[in-house]
């Protein structure tokens, strides 16, 4: 069990919840604050004029609600704002959204009665995945329209998916013995006025991106290893002047995964030999393209990347994001904009345009394991069959281009985007949940160019015959992946092997951490400690 209340969340709790299956459970201390912070908002606002409690909402702040309706007012609000549109977002979304809404409410500043805590939690331990849409969220008063559609279903209103099929949520809440929640003061309020969809799928969007990441890594040192390329660009010495952590740990990784190699060459035993002088032209080439050369100044950033939005959104997850902030412990209400999103939105755009410039190194590396005139090494395509007859990876190459071709036009940035809207009180939005959803495409886009890119690299193996003679470590890898995608030379439709690679891509073990530096085999045991 994962207990959410008594401590920070981490990006690995996040994930062994998502999942690992790992259950959630509540603090019993973190649910008396909760308990007490409600109690205390119960009493503080009797005869005070508070936003949400007594007002309207937004721009209709100014009007002020009766006695008799302040509970049917946070009806209204979940049922007006239930208005998204476009897709579903997937169960796995959903539940990252639920646990990011579940941490921030029980930081006990949001006034709830626990009656929310615990059926949140409920919903996530039983996988009772509410309906919730992509469209509607700019991300400034919250998640509003995305975070609505999970308090209709927390009240036993609109759809979930269970078990991979949609109901009525009373139909399911009836099946399991949930019972939806009762409004007692502002939970529409406190449910809605938040940053946790924008959240949950930006912690989703960096757990897929570090696995993405390591997964170029491997790929990297995979195409370098059978060109035979030198080892002297991921060397200590070489990448240590440069004083970027990223670059250092790319170089690290690199060295880590090709120990053992028998294909990659020592520069001083093959072009520092004085019988290369007499030379007028070099076969050999003195140094690789700038997508094999250049791996660790490419990716390094993109580590950092990773790493700097890590901090910020898990900073994001572990905080209130609530209006007004109900705290008990002064014994007062602050009224603010802690639901902005601009944290998160940013974070999510320079995410994209990493793992975009990620899928544009996988791209330039295939184009040149399948254009021989720059290779010099391999048959036009990687193509073990006849030329002219036989196509090998073409045809695959054209679905890599175009995809990272949207990668780059899905990069512009959301953060910069924002369109003033409800009556000009919110005029100026983060658009956070925009940028978290574009975000979750380009990684997904991702996974589809490096999985291409993989096949490629296993059809150059099995051409060069030289499986022997790769390190350990890649060549774990290549009998992984040669177990669901075997060789071929006759031409067969290769958009199942594609799904298969890439869905290995996105839900195995990662072969080396860029989080630790080891790299682990099949089973998650370690093999080399990497740091």
């Amino acid at each position: 069990m994962i207990h959410v209340g008594d401590s920070a969340l981490t990006l690995d709790d996040f994930s062994e919840i998502l999942f690992k299956e790992k259950g959630v459970a509540l603090d019993i201390a973190a649910v008396e604050k909760v308990a007490v912070n409600y109690r205390f908002l119960k009493k503080f606002s009797a005869n005070k004029l508070i936003y949400g409690i007594n007002t309207g909402f937004g721009p209709m702040a100014q009007y002020k609600v009766s006695e008799e309706n302040l509970l049917q007012l946070q009806y209204n609000l979940i049922r007006s704002h239930s208005s998204g549109g476009g897709n579903l977002l997937s169960p796995v979304l959903v539940k990252a959204v639920m646990i990011a809404r579940l941490n921030s409410l029980m930081q006990a500043y949001s006034g709830v009665h626990t009656d929310v805590a615990e059926l949140l939690t409920e919903l996530i331990n039983k996988n009772v995945s509410p309906c919730i849409y992509e469209h509607g969220g700019v991300g400034a008063s919250g998640d509003l329209i995305q975070l609505a559609h999970l308090a209709l279903v927390l009240i036993g209103e609109g759809e979930v998916i269970f078990e991979g099929e949609t109901y009525p949520s009373m139909e399911i809440y009836n099946r399991l013995g949930i019972k939806p929640l009762t409004i007692h003061i502002r939970e529409g309020l406190a449910i809605l006025n938040g940053t946790s969809a924008m959240t949950g799928i930006g912690m989703v969007n960096i757990i897929q991106a570090r696995k993405l990441l390591e997964w170029s890594v491997m790929l990297s040192a995979m195409i370098n290893e059978i060109v035979e390329a030198f080892d002297d660009h991921y060397s200590y010495e070489l990448n240590v002047v440069k004083k970027h952590k990223g670059q250092n740990k790319i170089a690290e990784m690199l060295r880590e995964i090709l120990t053992g190699s028998k294909m990659i060459r020592d520069r001083s035993e093959h072009l520092y030999n004085p019988d290369n002088l007499d030379q007028e032209v070099f076969q050999d080439k003195v140094q690789e393209y700038y997508s094999l050369r250049c791996v660790t100044q490419v990716l390094g950033p993109i580590y950092d990347t990773i790493a700097q939005a890590e901090k910020v959104v898990v900073d994001e997850l572990n905080s209130v994001n609530d209006n007004p902030v109900i705290d008990h412990q002064n014994k007062n209400i602050f009224h603010g904009g802690n639901f902005h999103g601009d944290y998160v939105s940013l974070e999510m755009d320079k995410l994209k345009i990493a793992v975009t410039k990620l899928s544009m190194l996988s791209e330039r590396q295939l184009n040149y394991l399948l254009n021989e005139k720059l290779n010099h090494k391999f048959p036009p395509f990687v193509n073990l069959g006849v030329l002219g007859f036989n196509f090998g990876m073409q045809g695959m190459q054209f679905t890599a281009t175009s995809t990272v071709a949207e990668n780059q036009t899905l990069s512009f940035p959301m953060y910069v985007h924002s369109i003033p809207n409800n009556n000009d009180n919110q005029d100026i939005v983060s658009m956070g949940c925009n940028a978290a959803l574009m975000t979750k495409k380009v990684i997904d886009n991702s996974f589809e160019v490096l999985a291409i890119q993989m096949m490629t690299v296993l059809q150059a193996i099995d051409y060069l015959d030289c499986v022997a003679r790769l390190s350990p470590n890649t060549k774990q890898v290549y009998n992984a992946i040669r177990k669901i995608f075997p060789k071929f030379i006759e031409d067969l439709p290769k958009y199942k092997d594609l799904e298969r690679v890439k869905t290995y891509f996105e839900q195995s073990d990662p072969v080396i951490s860029v989080r630790s530096g080891v790299i682990a085999a099949s089973n998650g045991s370690s093999l080399v400690n990497g740091l």
